[in-house]
């Protein structure tokens, strides 16, 4: 096994000059660089991070530091790419147009969906995310046919992830479309519904900060989606194997679940409060 020191190794020595150099010519030809070239030329990875968005990201407003999984995953990153982590500012929203655009390079924690794979190319996933819900208090569904009725009124943020997921598994459930993801939770604090449909994560979390919301369940069968990384749709498609093969690599290693662990600590999530069922 190739450990994580000659892995990086190879990184800064013969794998990317033979990669730049089996390029050259067509870089010379080429109006610009592609994705890979351009941060191993400019020795700059950029990722892009929510501000409020922990665990996944989060950017302390006194220091500005940036913190949560993917803001430890990206540094292992760049540390093994020999470049220097930057964080650029974005939403989840805005985060393929930011791609598209040149801002970032690498946008971590998005959901792949068809329409979304129309504009980015997606990497392998980087962990599994589980659908559940948030059922208020009382209610208590133990399976997804347990939410199919006309009479249980589920909350979803409109054309997410959450909104397809509940859309298809629950087809006879009154589906109630909000804005925003603070909307539903919003829409199931006030009583206007039975219940959220989320991914674990953003749920566990939703009552950790709020027990009055409810308690999260797991539907069974287990459903879901998985959290991959996106890049910029170009021709070459060296970042986006690279990534392929450095994210396996770092899962092997357990890079990906310690900092998935520690960015949920960091919000008061053990690995007890996880759904049963739900894995990662």
């Amino acid at each position: 096994m190739v450990s994580r020191r000659e892995f990086a190794g190879l990184l800064g020595g013969g794998a990317i000059a033979a990669t730049l150099a089996g390029a050259s010519s067509a870089v010379a030809q080429a109006p610009s660089q592609n994705s890979f070239q351009q941060i191993i030329n400019s020795k700059k990875l950029r990722i892009g991070g929510v501000a409020t968005g922990a665990p996944w990201t989060v950017r302390d407003k006194e220091s500005g530091q940036w913190g949560g999984q993917f803001y430890d995953i990206g540094k292992a990153l760049a540390t093994d790419m020999e470049v220097e982590l930057e964080v650029v500012e974005t939403t989840w929203g805005n985060a393929i147009l930011d791609l598209q655009a040149n801002k970032i390079d690498v946008m971590f924690g998005m959901n792949p969906t068809p329409k979304r794979a129309l504009a980015v190319d997606f990497t392998v996933p980087v962990y599994n995310s589980a659908l559940v819900v948030i059922a208020k208090t009382g209610f208590e569904p133990k399976t997804w046919a347990d939410l199919n009725k006309p009479e249980v009124k589920i909350a979803v943020d409109m054309g997410s992830a959450h909104d397809q997921g509940a859309s298809r598994l629950c087809p006879n459930a009154t589906i109630v479309r909000l804005k925003s993801l603070d909307e539903a939770t919003l829409a199931l604090s006030t009583g206007r519904v039975d219940a959220q449909c989320i991914f674990w994560m953003g749920g566990v979390r939703a009552v950790k900060r709020d027990p009055r919301l409810g308690k999260v369940i797991a539907p069974t069968p287990i459903f879901g989606s998985t959290s991959n990384a996106a890049v910029r749709r170009e021709e070459d498609k060296t970042l986006r194997d690279f990534l392929n093969t450095w994210i396996v690599y770092a899962q092997g290693l357990g890079l990906v679940r310690e900092a998935v662990v520690s960015s949920l600590a960091k919000v008061d999530i053990t690995l007890d409060d996880i759904p049963a069922g739900v894995t990662f």
